[in-house]
């Protein structure tokens, strides 16, 4: 990438080679902590051109009177947490895709997103995606979700069949987590789903400004032979997520020609049997979240250091720090990563995280 964003302080730059001469993904983590740096991201990336750069699902974490107009990026989701205060700015992650070719996905009235493809497989991201009618019960929103991933993806020729990561930023998310598991369980078995991939996921509290139920992204491969392949990855530490009625997978593996990126579900502090530990202790929720990470990255011969993103979540802000501290006892300060303050699913967990990492092939 010739646009050297990553010689600016706070910004991370991860790239992976696609199949293709010149084409290639990006990963980038911009770190933000007060609301001015909003518009000095966006101009930024505005300033980034280069030929054939596209860039994909922007997710901005802040409060909700940023003005996101100079956001570039189709399929925007915007992540408030739970404990909205005004004029607050976390950061941004955005990916970029170059030497490839890329479309918007048009659903809705806006751009929900990207397709993007390479000689081994497609791609979609769609970011933003909220019920069309707010009024409706959280159960009936949900599938209306559902429903619209599934519409928009159709768009650019795939299916519910072709996703292998959800997000879902859910409003009172504590009120509600089990009638959303329901929601989703009822969809997952109307598409076959738990015959085949169950999608990795990330489940979290989150206020919107549509003052929907929830609001989701979507991440979706459909290989074009058998050169590209998705598979579950069991967690080393804890039970599968579906012994106790939560419908995702611990990690998902995207093995490609040219790498291999695993991407680890939302992780919190749950002992192997599926209960919460270290009740009322961040640093004990903590560590034992980053080993379970940790194990699940060593499975499969990665490390840290192959982190191409990453976002922390904190049940209170004032948890922050804490992490910070781990983090850098732990070697973890090399990883971009986004904190936020967000509810977790359990009410007795204080600490989550999400992310993704990936490793070349010789």
């Amino acid at each position: 990438m010739t646009c050297n964003l990553e010689k600016n302080k706070g910004v991370s730059v991860k790239s992976l080679p696609l199949g293709g001469a010149g084409a290639s993904l990006q990963f980038i983590t911009l770190a933000g902590s007060e609301p001015g740096q909003l518009a000095e991201h966006a101009e930024l990336l505005q300033k980034a051109e280069k030929s054939g750069l596209r860039w994909i699902g922007p997710e901005v974490y802040g409060s909700a009177d940023l003005d996101l107009s100079s956001v570039p990026g189709a399929g925007m989701t915007a992540f408030l947490g739970t404990k909205t205060g005004a004029s607050f700015y976390r950061g941004m992650q955005i990916c970029a895709v170059e030497g490839i070719n890329a479309r918007a996905i048009e659903f809705n009235g806006r751009t929900a997103g990207v397709f993007y493809e390479d000689e081994y497989a497609e791609y979609a991201v769609l970011g933003g995606l909220s019920p069309r009618d707010r009024t409706a019960g959280r159960t009936e929103q949900t599938l209306d979700v559902f429903r619209q991933m599934e519409e928009a993806l159709n768009r650019a020729g795939m299916d519910f069949s072709h996703v292998v990561r959800t997000w879902f930023y859910n409003n009172r998310l504590l009120d509600w987590y089990e009638e959303f598991n329901r929601a989703r369980d009822t969809f997952f078995e109307s598409r076959g789903v738990f015959d085949r991939l169950v999608p990795a996921s990330t489940g979290i509290g989150s206020g919107n400004r549509e003052h929907a139920a929830l609001s989701a992204r979507v991440f979706a491969i459909r290989p074009k032979g058998d050169r590209v392949t998705v598979k579950d990855i069991p967690s080393p530490l804890q039970c599968s997520a579906q012994d106790y009625r939560s419908s995702f997978s611990r990690a998902v593996e995207v093995d490609h020609p040219l790498f291999r990126q695993v991407i680890v579900s939302g992780t919190a502090s749950i002992a192997p049997g599926g209960e919460s530990v270290h009740l009322g202790d961040i640093d004990k929720q903590t560590e034992l979240s980053l080993d379970v990470i940790e194990a699940i990255l060593k499975s499969r011969g990665m490390g840290w250091k192959d982190v191409v993103r990453s976002v922390a979540y904190f049940k209170d802000k004032d948890y922050a720090p804490h992490y910070e501290k781990i983090a850098l006892r732990r070697g973890l300060a090399i990883m971009p990563c986004i904190g936020i303050q967000a509810d977790v699913c359990r009410d007795n967990l204080l600490f989550e995280m999400e992310l993704d990492a990936a490793v070349l092939k010789a």
